[in-house]
Order: structure tokens, then sequence, then C-alpha cells
């Protein structure tokens, strides 16, 4: 008989449902049962698309002995970390300090009645194998600890508890803001980096956008880090990371090359990445970065955007019951999908004349040889060679189709759609594609309709119905998406929701007095710790989010405490910051543009003009410009952006509540714009 798992919405959790396991959601039905029958609780969380999470469930949580012991000892907890964040939060830092190593998915904890955890890990095997336990055998070991030393535990709780609260920075006397974190994040950047490779540190390597688009941004004088960056995507581009013939980026790479990934495919990562390529595009020109983001819309619009508007959470890692399986390739079905012409050219471009690379049995395509190369090789016209390639991406992907699919999470997550909205927007409006813009606005529509229930956010949408209560970053995302998407498509409609968005940020999530923003609202259900989250984690970091979106939006709506919430959420981090800059390069993005606050661009327009300026404004890297093109017919504009309209387009650069005088030609606004948003003289 399915478990209660069976009548709740997420994807994840109905995946145990047919378990022999006695799994509860987390709520006060379970937690009172432990109170009451003084149980330890059992946690595990992960998430739909996890691979390891699959193993472990398919090795233990389906095996009826393991079951019984779980059943018999312990009240048995799931949670969908996608769902609950603010859980996974709280008890990845519980293991870290428990265990003295990070964590992951799937997380095992064991947890006193009241919710504190005392022993845990992440994956465990049912049988001992090398240095990681057994859970069949672990079980009834921590059950009889727990009934030996329940006292000696339950003394232990409070000094986990007093270190959790002490991950969190203390108030600091108030001190200058400076560049000390950038130089030094930068400086730490530059030792990491991988100049074989690209990206940071060693394999398993994680994309790290945050990082990039420091680097990116605020890196063009020191030691080359806008090269880092823009040598690192390339790598990326041409490797097993991206989905050379599907579109779109995978989690990980489990190897140092980019070469094999973990298979995974989330909606967070590709909306990070793909507003990133775009921008790399306008730094670079390499087209290379144009075909990346191409593709990974092109993937986004057809695989993971909701018919009504939103856009689904993930893909599975496995599919057929094998992690990879869809996207791997027997070079004998690759060469008999093609002609002979066309193989010739796509073994040499996607590694198959190479040994396989996909544990000694397959092939994952990557970019092997450059098409130049390749043109040689053969004695081809290169223009002969991208017309096979082309061709021949177009039939494995046809051919690949026609596989067992991954399950698709259909969830819908506010932060995650907000990422790729964001994302969408930008990249829409640097290549002048209205259809990705289109996709954006559609989602957001979604959130607005669906999700914005009486002055709030739910978190989730799933099964029809939006639920849980919204978090920091749904908050902090949605209004940095909402100002992206604003200078895609200026509606005043969406200028009231951002208001309203940063209105609750400061009314329900700022900490009084000692600044920042909690993860959770002030009315959410009460944990053991309250997390104020401020290192940059898969996603950005909410504070770091929520401080540059309030810095940019303070100007746009003339409301000074906006600036007041983010500088007061600064001072609280910069020590932190300044000292130890690794993993804070969302707040110290946010930081530099406090110190040097992006100019505002108002454009009244009419119809004739509007896509001549929009191309040339969008033609440039301008990451310290926003622009607003309001329609000269418009009359529902905001008092802070109203300039009055004229029978000429016409320009005005702010900054602050500054405004320079008018400007009627193009070319003088851009100039302008190019001496980094001053006017000449009179």
């Amino acid at each position: 008989m399915p478990n209660r798992l069976a009548a709740q919405s997420s994807s994840y959790l109905k995946q145990h449902a047919d378990n022999p396991v006695d799994w509860h959601p987390w709520g006060e039905e379970a937690l009172a049962l432990a109170r009451e029958t003084q149980k330890p609780i059992l946690l595990s969380i992960g998430y739909s698309a996890c691979h390891w999470c699959h193993v472990m469930a398919h090795e233990s949580f389906e095996d009826r002995g393991i079951a019984a012991l779980m059943n018999d000892e312990f009240i048995n907890i799931k949670v969908d970390r996608e769902e609950r964040p603010d859980l996974d939060q709280i008890y990845q830092a519980a293991h870290a300090l428990i265990t003295g190593r990070p964590g992951g998915w799937p997380l095992t904890l064991f947890l006193t009645p009241e919710q504190v955890p005392f022993f845990g890990g992440t994956y465990f095997p049912p049988e001992a194998r090398g240095a990681m336990p057994g859970l069949a055998a672990l079980l009834p070991r921590i059950a009889q600890f727990y009934g030996d030393h329940r006292d000696e535990i339950g003394s232990q709780t409070d000094p986990l508890l007093d270190a959790l609260r002490a991950l969190d920075p203390a108030p600091a006397p108030a001190a200058a803001f400076d560049h000390a974190p950038l130089q030094r994040a930068l400086a730490r950047l530059e030792d990491a980096f991988d100049r074989v490779h690209g990206g940071f540190g060693a394999a398993p390597k994680f994309p790290h956008p945050a990082e990039l688009e420091l680097c990116l941004r605020f890196g063009a004088t020191r030691d080359d880090a806008r090269e880092k960056a823009l040598f690192t995507l390339r790598k990326m581009a041409d490797g097993g990371i991206f989905d050379q013939l599907g579109g779109g980026f995978f989690r990980y790479s489990v190897d140092e090359r980019w070469a094999i990934p973990h298979f995974e495919k989330m909606l967070s990562d590709n909306g990070l990445l793909l507003g990133l390529y775009a921008d790399a595009f306008l730094v670079s020109r390499d087209p290379r970065f144009q075909r990346v983001a191409e593709q990974t819309a092109a993937w986004v619009t057809a695989e993971m955007q909701a018919p009504e508007g939103g856009y689904y959470a993930s893909l599975d890692a496995d599919s057929g019951g094998a992690e990879g399986a869809f996207y791997v390739w027997d070079r004998q079905d690759a060469a008999q999908a093609l002609t002979p012409e066309e193989w010739a050219c796509a073994r040499l471009r996607y590694g198959f004349d190479a040994p396989p690379n996909f544990e000694g049995h397959h092939w994952h395509p990557t970019h092997r040889r450059d098409i130049p190369g390749i043109a040689r090789e053969l004695g081809a016209p290169r223009e002969a060679v991208e017309a096979r390639l082309a061709a021949a991406r177009g039939k494995l992907h046809e051919a690949r189709g026609k596989r067992v699919r991954p399950d698709r999470d259909e969830k819908r997550l506010v932060s995650w759609n907000a990422l790729m909205i964001k994302g969408m927007a930008r990249a829409g409006r640097i290549f002048g594609r209205p259809e990705w813009v289109a996709s954006s606005r559609r989602a957001m529509d979604f959130i607005a309709r669906h999700l914005w229930v009486q002055g709030r956010l739910h978190a989730v949408y799933a099964e029809g119905r939006a639920h849980l209560n919204g978090y920091l970053d749904d908050y902090a995302f949605l209004l940095e998406a909402l100002l992206e998407l604003m200078q895609a498509e200026f509606r005043a409609d969406d200028f009231a929701f951002a208001e309203a968005l940063a209105q609750t940020l400061l009314s329900r999530f700022e900490a009084a007095g000692a600044g920042g923003f909690y993860f959770t609202s002030h009315d959410h259900e009460r944990l053991i710790y309250r997390p104020k989250p401020a290192h940059d984690q898969a996603t950005p970091s909410g504070n770091g989010v929520a401080v540059r979106a309030l810095n940019r939006f303070a100007q746009l709506a003339g409301q000074p405490a906006y600036a007041a919430a983010a500088s007061r959420a600064l001072a609280l981090y910069h020590p932190a910051m300044r000292d130890a800059p690794q993993g804070f390069a969302s707040l110290i993005g946010a930081l530099e543009e406090w110190l040097s606050p992006p100019c505002l661009v108002i454009v009244r327009d009419d119809e004739a003009s509007r896509g001549e300026w929009a191309r040339a404004l969008s033609a440039r890297y301008r990451p310290d410009v926003m622009v607003l093109s309001l329609a000269r017919e418009e009359t529902n504009v905001p008092a802070s952006l109203d300039k009055p309209a004229s029978a000429q387009t016409t320009a005005w650069v702010c900054r602050g509540a500054t405004c320079q005088a008018p400007i009627g030609a193009l070319d003088t606004l851009l100039d302008v714009l190019d001496d980094g948003c001053t006017a000449p003289s009179p």
C-alpha cells in the first residue's frame, strides 16, 4: 500500500510513496508523533533529479528488511529540498558542524524529537562499502545509542544550537565600505583558477556563475580576471557539461575537464548561465557564446516551459534506470543515424574517434575538434563541414528523442523561475529575440496570477495549487527579475509588483536593528535555527541579490528606505567579506554597485525609433547602466520615472535623484554612456 507520501504534491516525495518505509512528510503530525513516542527522527532530504538519492532509495528504502528497522525504531521523515530549502539549509549546516565534512544529497540525519540532530551523513549503502558504514547495521546501533544515552544527547543540543547561531555574523561597529573585499576575492579566485581547463578548483567541478560574473564584470584590470571568466565559459561550452545535441547545461562535471557531467538538468543553473553567456558575447563577440545562449533558450522554451506559463524545475539524471542513459551513445548507433559524410565530420567533432569517455563503454559528446581543423583533416570546405555538422546534430538529437526520456519535475519554484526570467529577458534583449522576452513575460505573469496571493508569495506551484510560505530567495530573485524584464519591456504593472516585493522584503525579512535578511519570514514556522544566508551556493546568496536589487530599485522608485536597508546588510557582512571573501561573490558585487551606483537611462520614444535605440543600447556590455524605455504615448508612468514626452525620442541619464539635461540624439547618448554616464560640460 502506498504510504503517506502518495498524497503529497512533490514529485520527489511521490517517488517514495511505494517504499515499505513508513514515511511522513515534514509537518506537525510527524513531529508530534516523535515527541509522543520519544523515538528519534530519521530525516532524509533529497530532490527529484538526484542520482544518488535514487540509488539509496533503490538499495535501502525499497528493502523490506531495512524498512522494518526504520519503522520499528524511528519516525521517518522525507523532505524535498527544493520545496523546503529552509530545512535543507539548517540541516546541511548542522551536518557540517557534526561531521566536519561538507554535505550533499541525499542528506541523512538522525534527530531528537525536538528536531536537533545528533548523528548523520549523506549517502549510506545498505551494507558496509569501503569506509562507508552500511545502513542495515547502522540503524540498530543508532537506536541503541539513542536509548542508552538520551540524557547525554539532550545535554549536547544546546552547544549545537549555539554553534548554528554563531554561523551568522554579529553586528559590527560602523565602518566605511571599501574595495578590499573585491580585490581579495579576485586574488583568491586567481589562486584557485585552473589554467588548463578553466573554472576554480579540482573535480568535481561546478560552474560557479556568481564568481564568473564577478570576474567578468569587475576583473578588467586585475590579473586578467575577465579573461579567466571567458576562458572558463569557452571550456564549458565545448565540454560535456553542456548538452551539445539538445542544449542546456547539466548540474556539474565529475572531472576537471568539463567532459562528463552529473546528468541532471536544473532550471536554476540554466537561468544563471543563459544571462552570463549573453554578457560574455557582448564582451568578446565570440560566436560560440551566442550559440550556447540560443541552444539553451531553445531547450528551455521547448522542454521546460509549461503551457500556462511558468518554468518546470528539472530533468532527472537517470532514465530507464541508469544515469545518463538518455544522453550517451554507442558509436555504432551514432554512425547509423547519419550519412557517411555527416558521420565523418561528427566522429571528429564529438569525439567518437577517441576511446569511450563514459564508464569505459559509451560516448558522451563533447567538442573535441574545431571546425577549421576538421575541414583541414577531411580536405573539405569549411562551409560544407558546418552544414554536415548541423545536419548531424539535428539527426542525432532526433534519434536520441526516441529513447526513454528522463523524468521531469514539473513543480514550479518561484526562485528558480525568477532566475530563468532574468536570464531569458536579458538574453532576449541582448540578441534581439522578442520571443525570449515573451517567454519570460509569460512566466512572470504566471507567478503574478497564481503565486502572489493577498500580498505574499507562495514558494511552489504543483498539481494545480500554490503552497508553502515564500522564502527570501523568492522575493529577492523575483525583484531582480522584474528589474531585468522592465528593461526589456516596460510595464507599469511590473513596477507596482516590484514595489510590493521590495516593501515585503523590508517588513517581513529584514533583521531589525542588526541588518541583513533572514531566509524565512517573520511569521514562518519556528525551526531550530533561522539562517541569514550570505554565501553563494548553487544559487546566489539571497542577501547578495536582495542588496543589489533594493539598491537598484531605490533609484527607480526614488525611495531611500530601500537603499538604507541595502546599506545595513552590507554593514553587517562587510567585515566577513573583507576577511574571508571566498563564497561572497554576490554580496561583493552588490558592494561594488553600492560604491559605484549604476546610472539610469530613461528613454521616452516612439514606435519609429524604438528598435534602433533599443538595439544600440543593448549592443555594448554596460552592467552599470539600467535602461528603461517608456513609450511616448504611455501615461501610466510612476512619478519617479515620469519625463515629458516630446516630438522626438529623448533620453535622460540619471544618478540617484540627479538627471542630466535631456538628450535627443542617439550618438550623443552613446558617447555619454561610454564616458561613464557623465555628459560633457556645456
